[in-house]
């Protein structure tokens, strides 16, 4: 093929000529819907899907065969008849009438031709490989791969005219759990502010112009009080900056993401909370431990280790009780738990640094855990789990 000349189309509130009914004329005619255009079908019959879009108006459609001045004031046309002859007949009328047309039977013999395309927020990829659509919709899948997971650099340069916070789950420990969503706005934001236990491999894939702002706390130590962090969202957003408040596990799940939504909510700031996989229920799963499995628990409890807790309630709950933030004060959880009713041989675990080189799981029961650990020098970050689920470790971990 010739060498081309690559060109993006603003048709919205142009007239463009889809002739054909089948699969492939919907598929154009859908798109050029999308896109604003005044769509107008020519052909005998429709298959479901264009006559959906028919019915639903934003396109008009005369039931017949193509004739010659279907074009007259037409921008763009796109031929998909299946026959060869109507096809050249179109694509010799666009040509008369000096109208751009794509012809889906033969790109060899189109004068223009519709790229593989893939989107991500305010990014358009376009992807030509001279006129092979197939190999052009391979490279456009890798494209949008790349783009969904992060890997391609969607920072824009310029300043947004409104900043924006995104509450990013990160996952437990390996930065291959973070969702597609969370890798895209990490990739495109200008200020994140990290915890110690998020993912923090991504940061060295950021534009060493990102800002990154480290408020990681660890037990005892808050170099960043919860209202600074809340202040600083505030503030960068407000500044024009899209930040992102990356951090480990789920941002809902005791993690203070509601307090930090609802400071930006209260300063007029766009909020965005993207979900991550919470360490309460995928740091058991990394040691084999299922937090629910048939026969043993039907429900799973989760609280905070380090708080004032109701222990009586927790020691009649049922199915398994999984403590975030629980090493410190273990023993003193596990005498209450007994204290309050739960049997002393109960299962318990403590999976340390899950889906990290460093992961290490302890065994043992209510009455020993909180001695095992001692003697094992357990360190957080770890997950307490209790309850039957436990005893299958041993098989599955």
């Amino acid at each position: 093929m010739a060498p081309t000349y690559p060109l993006t189309l603003d048709v919205a509130g142009r007239r463009v000529v889809v002739v054909g009914g089948g699969p492939v004329a919907a598929r154009r005619a859908r798109a050029l819907v999308t896109a604003g255009a005044q769509v107008h079908v020519v052909a005998p019959y429709l298959c479901e899907d264009l006559s959906d879009l028919v019915a639903d108006g934003p396109a008009g459609w005369e039931p017949r065969d193509y004739v010659t001045g279907d074009l007259d004031g037409a921008w763009l046309v796109h031929t998909a008849t299946g026959d060869r002859l109507t096809d050249d007949l179109v694509a010799a009328d666009a040509d008369a009438g000096r109208v751009w047309c794509v012809r889906a039977d033969d790109a060899s013999l189109s004068a223009a031709w519709t790229p593989a395309v893939t989107r991500a927020g305010d990014v358009t990829v376009a992807v030509t490989a001279g006129g092979d659509p197939r190999r052009a919709t391979t490279l456009r899948d890798a494209v949008a791969l790349a783009l969904d997971t992060g890997r391609l650099p969607l920072r824009p340069h310029r300043r947004a005219a409104t900043g924006r916070v995104a509450l990013v789950g990160g996952g437990p420990g390996d930065p291959g759990l973070i969702t597609t969503r969370g890798r895209r706005l990490l990739a495109e934001a200008d200020v994140v502010l990290v915890d110690r236990l998020a993912p923090r491999e991504l940061l060295d894939e950021l534009d060493p112009s990102v800002v990154v702002v480290d408020v990681g706390k660890t037990a005892g130590h808050h170099p960043l009080p919860q209202e600074e962090i809340n202040r600083l969202l505030v503030a960068y957003a407000q500044d024009g900056q899209r930040v992102v408040r990356l951090k480990g596990g789920d941002p809902f799940v005791l993690g203070r993401g509601g307090e930090e939504a609802l400071a930006c909510v209260a300063a007029g700031v766009q909020v965005e909370v993207v979900p991550g996989v919470t360490s309460a229920v995928a740091v058991p799963a990394a040691a084999g431990i299922p937090v629910t499995h048939r026969g043993r628990a039907r429900q799973v409890t989760i609280a905070s280790g380090h708080e004032g807790l109701d222990w009586p309630s927790l020691a009649r709950v049922e199915g398994t009780l999984v403590l975030l933030m629980g090493v410190s004060a273990l023993s003193e959880a596990a005498e209450a738990l007994i204290a309050n009713g739960k049997p002393a041989g109960t299962p318990a675990a403590i999976v340390e640094s899950g889906f990290t080189a460093a992961q290490r799981t302890t065994t043992g029961t209510l009455a020993t855990i909180g001695e095992l650990a001692r003697q094992r020098n357990v360190r957080p970050p770890a997950v307490v789990v209790i309850g039957e689920v436990v005893d299958l470790h041993e098989a599955l971990g």
